[in-house]
């Protein structure tokens, strides 16, 4: 961020002078300045402020001159990672002339006189908004639109709102921030900005709000302190996370190696990482270093952690001579990662949902509506018995690890991987039905809001297929996956595998149905799924080929998380609105790596096929990291630092 603007119109404390002797505008640009603005410019009215944000190229701090309020309010207002746009909300109770604010999953869905609202407000604008690159146009266009009386900054708030711009809240907690009209005001808010601590707040503030279980209680209770040692030490997010990914892989390896010291161990470094996975987010919201790097790097380090154990534990259910652990860890894997598939895309669904709010036909809305009033009811009632079990029936990813660490402790690796494999398609098989009648309810596409051909990762091959458009994408997805499921139960029940590999390219036919959904509308209630059928549809059919090919378990598991990889980086981007991976074409599609391992399983070489195949994506995706992390953007500082006329025409 670079510049900061205190408009000053239409409020009365303007003129209010603090406890210090200095005007509450001229500290509240202190404030702004010490929360990250390089510029601080005033402006009398709206005029003057859309001409500043005119000529602005980087995102814009506007703040009123009537809030009083920590300096970390700010600060977190200024560097807040939720969204391009985001605006400082208020619990204090509504004040005429200012604008109430309705949320939903942390979005600004209204915003305007309380009246307006009628009675849906759940809080009040505080007076100051981050706004991102790309909204300032609108930004311009609003504050130049938004006339009547009030504060400004209220006018320009609402305005903005009006026009559509995806507005994210930014709550405050611990902290103090209020807004004033009088000296007596003035006063009241000042007295509790002193009576808190504001390093103290932070650091309680870098634990999320609302965390599972295992999280609340038996890590967030101390991590923090370890975020205070890890920021005395300068140590990075990034490099917590690093050190959370060794952690992980030396208990996958004790789980591997066996006998009871190595699994107890193992389990202890096991919690250990997980308590650091914790501490690189309490970290960087502590330290406010945030980055898409660091959030994509994150992600993909969670994932790659989990799969490295579950490596550790199929290994040491194999080595101890317990049974096939190999088969068990990859159906985790499958598992986990197409769960994950849904919880990406249903997010994404009640994202659209919130900026779309739905108005109820009907008696009640129907199933949908009563389930949806139901969820928000118990989502309310935080710290409830009812809460926690909401929290902990979906198996999050601290509930993964404790029962992971506790039964290869308590007992082996094939306890665990059982035990993970049951709940999780336990909690598969809840949400799913809970979020399929939601999802009716809404009737709300997702999919055609991004490039469904990106997020189906289909290839050339998909891309030229005929378009069946009247059973629709998701059934179509949903068929691809039938016929590589019934190939793998034949091979994994037959005595002679081997003897199964005419059967492939049937498979493969079957399989390719999925694509002809591709250039259909993906706007269906239910087309949310697609993504995570079609990854589904492809882990089936490689396990499949690798089974009919008696491949070794331990290949068919590398070759699937390296699948895995691919599809966790696009959902990652999704996620941090980044663009496309760079080489995002050279990996075939999922249709066009299949067609290649059918090839290889007919010819009677489906190892190698795996192996070689495995071997180029992990390649393609190291470079792709490498281009879209490093050599672009540094490609992008050299430009648009190079001068003009130094070795060349002017950067365009």
């Amino acid at each position: 961020m670079t510049l900061a603007i205190v408009l000053a119109g239409g409020t009365p404390a303007a003129g209010l002078t603090t406890a210090t002797g200095e005007s509450l505008a001229d500290r509240l640009a202190a404030q702004v300045r010490r929360a990250g603005a390089d510029e601080v410019r005033f402006a009398a009215d709206l005029d003057e402020l859309a001409a500043l944000v005119d000529t602005a190229t980087a995102p814009v701090l506007i703040t009123g001159t009537d809030l009083v309020a920590h300096t970390a309010v700010l600060r977190h207002l200024a560097t807040s990672p939720v969204g391009p746009t985001v605006a400082l909300v208020l619990g204090d109770p509504p004040v005429p002339g200012r604008s109430a604010v309705r949320e939903e999953r942390g979005q600004v869905v209204d915003a305007g006189a309380v009246d307006a609202l009628d009675g849906d407000a759940t809080g009040v604008f505080g007076g100051a908004l981050r706004v991102g690159v790309d909204d300032l146009p609108t930004l311009a266009a609003a504050a130049r639109a938004a006339g009547g009386p009030g504060p400004a900054v209220d006018r320009l708030f609402a305005g903005l709102a009006a026009l559509g711009t995806l507005i994210f809240a930014q709550r405050v907690r611990l902290l103090v921030a209020h807004r004033v009209e009088d000296a007596a005001g003035l006063a009241a808010a000042e007295t509790g900005v002193n009576a808190v601590d504001e390093d103290r707040a932070e650091l309680r503030l870098s634990v999320k709000e609302k965390d599972d279980f295992f999280t609340t209680y038996f890590v967030s209770t101390w991590s923090p302190q370890v975020v205070r040692l890890s920021a005395r030490l300068r140590l990075t997010p990034t490099g917590v996370t690093a050190i959370s990914v060794l952690f992980a892989l030396a208990a996958a390896v004790l789980f591997g190696v066996g006998g009871r010291p190595a699994l107890v161990g193992g389990a202890v470094l096991l919690y250990l990482g997980f308590v650091l996975d914790c501490v690189d987010g309490q970290l960087a919201r502590y330290t406010r270093h945030f980055s898409a790097w660091g959030g994509w790097l994150d992600t993909m380090a969670d994932r790659a952690k989990e799969y490295l154990v579950y490596a550790g534990l199929g290994f040491g259910v194999s080595h101890a001579g317990l049974g096939n652990g190999w088969a068990l860890a990859i159906a985790a894997m499958t598992l986990q990662t197409v769960r994950h598939m849904t919880d990406t895309w249903y997010g994404v669904l009640h994202d659209e949902a919130a900026r779309r709010p739905r108005t109820p036909t009907g008696a009640g809305g129907g199933i949908g509506d009563r389930l949806n009033a139901a969820s928000t009811r118990v989502q309310a009632d935080t710290g409830s018995v009812s809460y926690w079990l909401k929290r902990t029936v979906v198996f999050p990813i601290g509930e993964r690890w404790a029962l992971i660490a506790l039964t290869v402790a308590l007992f082996n690796p094939l306890v665990s991987l059982i035990a993970v494999l049951v709940w999780g398609a336990l909690a598969f098989a809840y949400t799913g039905a809970l979020r399929t009648l939601r999802a009716r309810w809404m009737w709300v596409p997702v999919l055609d809001t991004v490039d469904a051909t990106l997020h189906r990762d289909d290839g050339p091959l998909a891309r030229r297929l005929p378009v069946v458009r009247p059973m629709g994408p998701l059934t179509l997805a949903v068929i691809a996956a039938l016929g590589p499921a019934v190939l793998l139960v034949a091979a994994l029940l037959s005595d002679a595998p081997d003897g199964l590999r005419w059967a492939v390219p049937v498979a493969l036919l079957v399989l390719l149905v999925g694509g002809l959904g591709g250039g259909a509308a993906h706007n269906g209630p239910l087309d949310w799924l697609v993504p995570a059928a079609l990854r589904a549809a492809e882990y089936l059919f490689a396990i499949a080929v690798g089974v009919v090919g008696d491949v070794p378990g331990w290949l068919i598991f590398g070759y699937v998380l390296v699948l895995t990889v691919h599809h966790y980086d696009l959902t990652a981007r999704l996620e941090k609105r980044q663009a496309a991976p760079p080489l995002h074409g050279a990996t075939l599609g999922w249709e066009g790596r299949s067609a290649l391992l059918a090839l290889a399983a007919i010819v009677g070489t489906a190892g190698a096929g795996l192996a070689t195949l495995g071997a180029y994506l992990l390649v393609v995706f190291v470079v792709s990291v490498v281009l879209a992390w490093f050599v672009r953007p540094a490609r992008s500082t050299r430009a648009s630092v190079a001068p003009v006329g130094a070795g060349g025409a002017a950067p365009r």
